[in-house]
């Protein structure tokens, strides 16, 4: 533990002005960005008497080992340059408003022949259309139900759809009129695209023209004396008024907003958005985080509104077609400190005028209460559920300490573990854990070399050098100007940059001892090194002819299974990625003419060896880059590998 004293700076040397400051580690790692309208007046707050500090606030200043400040001319440039910097460095004394989980979304698939619906989780992609985020996977699969009698476009997946095209019936949903089933031609692919529009427009907010349109038919066909389809468009509409009574009005004027809520005490808050796109709520999402320092309701609107926003318009830049990132009001409990400022950032990442305000009375007060409600029942529901989680991972942290004889806490916790079969395929795993929670941006991945066919204690070397050889390379050419971690000609983070505390090995004495000389032949000695054995979970120390025993129910014992078998599931991940790609690309092996770039053209082309085999020699000469001899001697091989002529092919 530092002493914050060591590094306080002379108050006089600290402008009286707005700016920015960062507070680094002793490996000059940046652990915390704030921002301040007096930068003398805020830093001089962490350096007074400890014992009066927000016990998160004293962690962190008790870590640090410098601080440096940046002065800027305006409060909205010191909102911008706070979220560029917490972005850049990642400080893991910062809160993230990045979801614990990933929340689940309807996702329309408008860049395929055949577009398909379906719940989604996961990274945007080009081409898709994304509804939600939802709460629930349910709540989607519920709404898409009621649609599709109205709306019957395809859901089925790419090997559903092909299979039942190449059997010539359709699935249950085609039967049952839920489906047009364009996989077996009943509807043309315009008439398809047509249905999914259609769709779209009526989940976009749409609603009135869809619904105005089903009466006329309805009308007509009952003038028309066409009862049945009367009877069916009936039906219709009644599924569709049930399906927006799941998306109800709630803002009259139909306007779009996010309405934002918090429940918090000293230590946590609970924040709980509601997303209003015409006058109905399309998602909801919820966050508990730790509080980092003590603050009020109006500063946690404010970071809130930094991050949050922030990090919605860089998926929008990544990941075109998730929609407006700024809404044009925020409805909040409270202003923030300099309202106007805020507004002018929301404003300017918008790029139109974004209205930040209290709701004072009518709808939008009745659903700002709402959402507080909301807000305040997971921050109870938290509270119950996970009362003992930060507890258990600080006294893990300190056990380890204790039982390992360390110098201090191992808050950064990295694990290696070997995957493969018999010798085959030899890859390993990098798992990194801060603070007792995974840090899966950091993990990494290796396919081993020179140590494959030695042995896992020889494997376990080859990764501690090369994780270790590369943390010196990245950081011998740093100076004190550099900035510590970040690659200078692409202002990325480096890979390797960051120590452990603690290297964790799958394994006995062995294989710690072995991660030991190298760390000791490299000359990184701050790094201390266990390995644990699965079959009694005893955790060895270098060189020390017996383990120490941890206590089975102990917290320290479950934080090193927990780090240990992460790395296992990543490993074997891996391997069998690995191995996959192996076996498929094997029967093409020694195709006169055939590169390992076409065989990657061919298996992406056809899907797999087996769809490969089906093909015929004019198929397989229409694949870019592959020419008529290639695609004979490919087909030839194939033929002979798989035991067949041409002629048991046709049978």
């Amino acid at each position: 533990m530092a002493d914050p004293s060591t590094y306080r700076p002379s108050s006089g040397s600290i402008p009286d002005a707005p700016g920015v400051y960062k507070f680094r580690d002793e490996t000059k790692r940046v652990i915390y960005v704030g921002k301040a309208k007096s930068l003398r007046s805020r830093l001089n707050s962490y350096f007074a008497d400890l014992s009066g500090l927000h016990p998160r606030t004293r962690q962190m200043v008790t870590t640090a080992a410098s601080v440096e400040w940046t002065v800027v001319g305006t409060e909205v440039e010191a909102l911008q340059l706070e979220y560029n910097w917490i972005k850049e460095f990642d400080p893991r004394f910062n809160v993230r408003y990045r979801d614990d989980k990933s929340y689940p979304v309807l996702a329309v698939t408008l860049h395929e022949e055949f577009p398909r619906l379906h719940v989604y989780r996961g990274a945007r992609r080009k081409g898709v259309r994304y509804f939600g985020p939802y709460a629930h996977a349910w709540a989607i699969r519920e709404t898409l139900d009621l649609l599709l009698r109205v709306f019957p476009a395809r859901t089925c997946s790419a090997g559903v759809f092909r299979r039942h095209g190449q059997i010539g019936r359709p699935c249950l949903l085609g039967y049952i009129d839920k489906c047009s089933a364009p996989c077996v031609g009943r509807v043309s692919e315009s008439e398809h695209r047509r249905i999914v529009e259609d769709f779209c427009d009526f989940l976009a907010g749409r609603t009135d023209i869809m619904m105005r349109r089903l009466e006329q038919e309805m009308e007509q066909a009952a003038e028309e004396l066409e009862f049945e389809r009367a009877a069916r468009l009936r039906d219709d509409l009644g599924a569709l008024r049930r399906a927006m009574e799941k998306q109800a009005v709630v803002l009259g004027d139909g306007t779009d907003a996010d309405v934002v809520a918090f429940a918090h005490d000293e230590l946590e808050a609970a924040v709980q958005v509601f997303h209003v796109r015409g006058g109905r709520v399309r998602g909801q999402r919820g966050w508990v985080i730790d509080k980092v320092e003590e603050m009020d309701e109006a500063a946690l609107v404010e970071q809130f509104l930094t991050q949050f926003y922030g990090e919605q318009v860089d998926l929008a830049a990544r990941e075109p077609g998730t929609g407006e990132p700024v809404p044009r009001e925020v409805l909040v409990p409270v202003l923030p400190a300099d309202p106007a400022a805020m507004t002018d950032w929301l404003t300017g990442l918008r790029g139109a005028r974004v209205a930040l305000r209290v709701p004072q009375r009518g709808d939008k007060r009745a659903l700002a209460e709402t959402v507080a409600r909301n807000a305040g029942e997971a921050f109870a529901q938290h509270k119950l559920r996970r009362a003992g989680d930060l507890t258990a991972r600080s006294a893990a942290l300190a056990e380890l300490q204790d039982h390992l004889g360390l110098d201090t806490a191992p808050l950064r916790i990295e694990c290696v573990d070997i995957s493969h079969i018999a010798g085959t395929d030899v890859v390993a795993s990098l798992v990194v854990f801060e603070d007792g929670v995974a840090r899966k941006s950091e993990y990494r991945r290796f396919a081993l070399r020179e140590a494959a066919q030695e042995g896992d204690v020889a494997a376990i070397a080859e990764v501690v050098r090369r994780r270790f050889a590369r943390y010196l390379k990245e950081t011998a050419g740093e100076t004190p100007e550099s900035t510590p971690g970040i690659d200078p000609e692409t202002g990325r983070p480096r890979k390797f940059a960051y120590p452990p505390n603690l290297l964790v090995v799958d394994g006995a004495g062995p294989q710690a001892t072995a991660a030991a000389d190298v760390l000791a032949e490299l000359g990184v000695t701050d790094v201390a090194v266990v390995g644990l054995a699965k079959r009694l979970e005893e955790v060895w120390l270098p060189a020390d002819p017996d383990p120490v025993i941890l206590p089975r129910t102990s917290d320290a014992l479950y934080l090193l299974q927990r780090v240990r078998d992460e790395a296992h599931r990543f490993a074997i991940r891996y391997h069998r990625e690995k191995r996959s790609k192996r076996i498929q690309v094997s029967a093409l092996d020694g195709v006169p003419g055939l590169g390992q770039a076409r065989r990657a053209a061919l298996i992406k082309h056809f899907g797999s060896v087996k769809k490969l085999k089906q093909a015929s020699v004019d198929e397989i000469a229409g694949v870019q880059g592959v020419g008529r001899r290639t695609a004979e001697a490919v087909y030839v091989a194939l033929a002979g590998e798989n035991g067949t002529g041409e002629g048991e092919q046709d049978r």
